[in-house]
């Protein structure tokens, strides 16, 4: 009866499989559909390097794919960064796609989708863009107008929703709904998997009928049993493997910074799994989508306080969503990667800054001026609406506002109302002056001064801004104002001279007239960022307001005038004008490159072949563009190296262009540039005054025009782009953007004598070591060769406690800049061919070198390996492993600020941190909570104690952006 019983059960068993799976089959035509529509997915936006691993994520449905947390686990890494840029943008594309085909579904509208696409309609919010004439087209086959009707009905209705804050929300609702249904098409499937399950269900039955029904005595008939209980105990394990449970240790939003944890928990057949490193337990933390951070790092403990719980500790310092990848064995457990995001923290007044483009501001009476104000947390995160909003109830979000005027401690007549605007998440202060002239303003947060919180102000009369306006937009530029010179070259005159300031969009010119129609010209200074303005009080003797003008390159001029501020406003709209609009290396790099690409656009970019000689480098790339012109330069050089075969597709451009800057700048291949430090590789590098007599001017001004090309052809992007390969004497980048040099630079420069002689003069008295205003001057034998003169008959002036800075700032002057003067000019020449002056000016020298040379490229393993410790208290090695974690989030840009900050320059060696001499030094400060220092002589960082992470994340960031000159820090 058994027997029979196992057959009619075997049976059935096959025909309700074979039944079931031909009418799935059947009906299973919406699964094919998704998989055509994956594949054209695919080919769509040019993933075929991925395509082998896309279709065996084990996603059925195309909208899988719009999610990145189903197709990151899947995609080795390297393979992800290769492609990530045009992944992200894929998988973006596709939401927005299935969002608006939702949308239309759920408003009867589908038919329009294929219609919308070819319109290139692909999201909703390009549907809200398209013009009224689009959807008479999209309507043009309808019967009736009352399609049009009620097409152009629902989208009002959907800009209506858009017009508020819930936009995302409503995006993020109607994305669960396309989650939910998009099983329903293919459920079919389902059935065909449900029906196999339910055959072998019976099967496994009729195994244990025939296991007590047959006769054990058959040696066939156990066998068969055998195998079928053997399969019962696989299925039973199989069923019992391993199961996770995960518990979050903390409720969402979480704020960035603190230390979080969460406990994955492993049981095995309803019992508790001891889990070990037998398991390859990983765990990978990284941002949404930034490309510049990598993964947190995070602490994993095993097994404590039980067996089978693994604790998972980690801190996050950049707001945002991240993706908590969980794998054992190298297999994503259930539900990951999960989707945590965390939320900025209160505002820090060291991180917010004014959103400014000058550091004057120029307003007009009884107008409101609207001064933005960034707010950021400790690590730089833009602050949440809904913190600023609670903040803003709480007396103006702490923000205080002050107003004196100028040279006075009085407090101006001013109204400030703050306001925070969520489309650009600033806060927004709206002031009006009630009265006219200038003022020193600044702002803080609870008691602390904010980022650049100090500026100047200049109120303007109705009538003078207008006057302003029109001064600007001049064509002819003959603008000019009356003043008195009250001081020149640190001399005051007892009676002040009268005379007339010229502003012009690139000068600043200060006149002296003789008999009245004899123009003498005192000084001029240029509209850059380097021009400052400095207030001061009333002259009694004139009745005029006074103010200072400084540029760091010469001696400052003190004048008096009625009109300082129409004086002051004229000057910073045109220096507005220069630099873009911005003071961020960024922008002010994005404004320069339009303006390069501007200045040269009547020039085409035409191909033009260059024929070099390997074996004389130098003079046959300097032969062959000896004759171009400005037009020639412009053109894009193809490179033929004569007895070589090849085309030029850019590699032998770029190749041309690094081994020429070789040729130019490395002292070991030509004389044309020198170190000060002869016995350095590494020393950087500026013109050479005794460079050998075949060795002519004319090299200096090519010189200059390959790095004008350079910046030019990195101006154009893409492939274009270029970096001068050398190392540049800080003093030289100085004297490129028309800076006077002081002793300062010698630290970097020529770090010899700055520890032998400039360190010295400035701790002891030079009273005592019988100086005078002089430089001797000695041959290669250290025989005395002349004696020269600092300034007018120094050798009868001695160097003094009090005069001796002016004596080291002689001695730079002399050494860095006179002895190169004819060099210095002859490439100027060459570069300002190519680069106007005013553009070059924008930058600093640390900017410059930025601009020109790069970031290069920098790693933390390499750092680690090749760096010399020099402590090992508790106190420093605390502060070391903060040092290392601040670090390890730092972009390309701050770790060149860091290794600019360190050794003088951001570029290192071709053999990376390893190759540095002397090695990278990280050492204790003697103070403590003050800023890090650095001795760019010996590439040594000095990093003092500090009460919290925080803290001295803070002062290393203020030390490498603002403090960059390291040679100050000391």
């Amino acid at each position: 009866m058994a027997v029979s019983v196992s057959k009619i059960l075997q049976f059935l068993a096959i025909f309700f499989a074979i039944f079931l799976g031909y009418w799935a089959y059947s009906r299973s035509q919406p699964e094919r559909e998704h998989k055509r529509r994956i594949i054209e997915w695919i080919e769509e936006n040019q993933l075929e390097p991925l395509a082998p691993v896309l279709v065996n994520t084990g996603n059925k449905y195309i909208e899988d794919y719009a999610t990145l947390r189903n197709v990151r686990p899947h995609i080795p890494h390297v393979l992800y960064e290769e492609h990530r840029a045009k992944l992200l943008k894929a998988v973006h594309s596709l939401r927005e796609q299935l969002l608006l085909r939702h949308w239309l579904q759920e408003n009867d509208l589908l038919w329009y989708f294929e219609r919308l696409k070819e319109e290139e309609i692909l999201s909703l919010a390009s549907l809200l863009k398209a013009e009224d004439i689009v959807f008479q087209r999209l309507t043009r086959h309808d019967v009736t107008l009352k399609e049009y009707f009620r097409l152009t009905e629902h989208v009002e209705n959907l800009r209506n929703i858009f017009k508020g804050d819930s936009c995302e929300q409503y995006k993020k609702i109607k994305w669960k709904e396309v989650e939910k249904s998009k099983g329903k098409s293919v459920s079919y499937v389902k059935i065909s998997v449900v029906s196999f399950v339910i055959a072998g269900v019976i099967t496994i039955l009729n195994a244990l009928t025939q296991i007590v029904g047959v006769d054990k005595t058959s040696q066939t008939a156990t066998s068969s049993n055998q195998s079928k209980v053997g399969f019962f105990q696989g299925l039973t394990k199989w069923l019992s493997s391993p199961r996770e449970e995960i518990v979050w240790g903390w409720k969402e939003p979480q704020e960035v910074g603190k230390m979080l944890s969460f406990q994955l928990k492993f049981f095995y057949g309803g019992r508790v799994y001891p889990v070990s490193d037998a398991d390859n337990l990983s765990i990978e933390i990284e941002h949404q989508s930034d490309t510049h951070f990598p993964p947190v790092t995070c602490a994993v403990e095993l097994g404590h306080p039980e067996v089978h719980i693994a604790s998972v500790s980690f801190t996050v310092r950049r707001a945002g969503t991240y993706y908590i990848h969980v794998k054992r064995d190298d297999v994503p457990i259930k539900g990951s990667p999960f989707e945590k995001f965390f939320q900025s923290g209160p505002m820090n007044p060291t991180k917010t800054r004014v959103v400014t483009n000058c550091p004057t501001i120029v307003c007009t009476q009884h107008q409101r001026y609207t001064l933005y104000v960034e707010p950021k947390d400790s690590y730089g995160n833009l602050c949440t609406q809904l913190a600023i909003e609670k903040q803003l109830q709480q007396d103006n979000c702490g923000l205080q506002f002050s107003f004196k005027e100028a040279g006075t401690d009085e407090d101006a007549q001013v109204h400030t109302q703050l306001l925070y605007e969520a489309p650009v998440g600033l806060l927004a202060a709206k002031i009006n002056f009630y009265s006219p002239g200038c003022f020193t303003g600044s702002i803080s947060y609870q008691d602390t001064p904010v980022c650049n919180g100090e500026f100047s102000v200049v109120v303007l009369k109705e009538d003078e801004a207008v006057l302003v306006k029109k001064n600007i937009e001049k064509k002819k530029y003959k603008c000019y104002y009356e003043a008195r010179l009250l001081s020149l070259c640190n001399e005051r005159f007892s009676k002040a001279k009268k005379v007339y300031l010229y502003i012009s969009p690139r000068t600043l010119k200060v006149y002296e007239y003789y008999l009245k129609i004899i123009p003498k010209l005192i000084t001029a200074f240029r509209v850059c960022p380097s021009t400052k303005f400095l207030f001061d009080g009333m002259n009694n003797q004139y009745d005029a307001p006074v103010f200072i003008i400084e540029d760091s390159t010469q001696p400052n001029v003190e004048l008096a005038s009625k009109d300082r501020s129409l004086i002051v406003a004229t000057f910073t709209n045109h220096l507005i004008k220069n630099i873009g609009g911005s003071q961020s290396f960024k922008e002010k790099q994005e404004f320069f490159y339009s303006e390069m690409r501007s200045h040269h656009q009547k020039h085409q970019h035409t191909k033009v072949t260059l024929k070099i000689d390997r074996s004389n480098f130098f003079e046959s790339s300097f032969k062959a563009t000896k004759g171009f012109n400005i037009a020639d330069w412009c053109k894009n050089f193809e490179i033929q190296f004569i007895g070589e075969q090849g085309l030029d597709w850019g590699g032998l451009r770029r190749e041309w262009f690094h081994l020429l800057c070789i040729n130019i700048f490395d002292p070991s291949k030509s004389k044309l540039f020198r170190r000060l430090k002869k016995d350095d590789p590494q020393g950087l590098v500026l013109p050479n005054p005794k460079r050998p007599e075949d060795l002519k001017l004319k090299y200096y001004e090519f010189a200059g025009k390959v790095v004008g090309k350079i910046l030019y052809e990195s101006a154009l992007g893409g492939s274009y782009k270029q970096q001068v390969s050398a190392k540049f004497a800080r003093s030289f980048l100085a004297q490129l953007i028309g800076l006077r040099v002081n002793y300062k630079y010698f630290e970097q420069d020529d770090p010899d004598l700055y520890t032998t002689k400039i360190k010295y003069v400035l701790e002891n008295d030079p009273a005592d070591m019988d100086m005078h205003f002089v430089e001797e001057e000695y041959n290669e034998k250290n025989e005395l060769e002349r004696t020269v003169n600092l300034i007018p008959n120094g050798a009868q002036v001695p160097v003094t406690k009090a005069n001796r800075h002016q004596y080291l700032d002689a001695l730079a002057q002399y050494q860095l800049a006179t002895t190169i003067k004819e060099e210095m000019e002859a490439f100027l020449k060459g570069l300002n061919d190519l680069v106007p002056d005013n553009l070059l000016s924008i930058f600093d020298e640390y900017e410059l070198e930025l601009l020109m040379c790069g970031t290069g490229s920098y790693s933390l393993d390499d750092l680690k390996n090749n760096v010399n410790i020099c402590g090992n208290s508790y106190s420093f090695n605390r502060t070391l492993n903060w040092f290392w974690t601040i670090i390890g989030s730092f972009t390309t840009e701050e770790m060149a600020r860091l290794v600019q900050f360190t050794t003088g320059s951001s570029q290192l060696p071709p053999g990376g941190f390893g190759s540095l001499s002397p090695t990278f030094q990280i050492s204790p400060a003697l103070s403590s909570g003050s800023l890090p220092t650095a001795h760019t002589c010996f590439n040594q960082l000095c990093l003092p104690d500090y009460d919290s992470l925080d803290q001295f994340h803070q002062a290393l960031l203020l030390a490498i952006n603002e403090g960059n000159q390291g040679f100050g820090m000391i």
